[in-house]
């Protein structure tokens, strides 16, 4: 094995430990102080009422998961507005055909009727 990767080694080592040591610290040295309200279920200072396992309609979750998916396509903003002048009129274009993309994505969302709540 080259010597190169030695110290590659000895980083992955060092983080390992690191993790280990910062993940078991507070447990070893915080005070072990239990009282019954650690015990109960917490939630705006209010008691639960009813089942604390409750369905959810499909729509909750096909919202989440678009809003992600959107979410993180409009990341990519960001650099370009940051680098436009740049990038120049190639920049511009393919900026374009990226919105477009989205814009399909988005009416094919709409016409299969994801944000329909029935």
């Amino acid at each position: 094995m080259p010597s190169a990767y030695y110290p590659i080694f000895i980083l992955v080592a060092l983080s390992a430990f690191v993790m280990v040591v910062v993940m078991n610290l507070p447990g070893m040295i915080a005070p072990r102080r239990s009282f019954p309200g650690k015990l109960t279920p917490y939630e705006s200072g209010i008691r639960p009422i009813g089942p604390t396992r409750r369905r959810f309609h499909v729509s909750f979750h096909m919202i989440a998961m678009l809003f992600i998916l959107f979410d993180i396509e409009v990341v990519f903003f960001y650099p370009w507005a940051v680098t436009f002048r740049q990038l120049g009129t190639f920049g511009f274009v393919e900026m374009l055909v990226f919105v477009a993309l989205l814009m399909v994505g988005y009416v094919y969302v709409v016409k299969r009727g994801a944000f329909k709540w029935e």
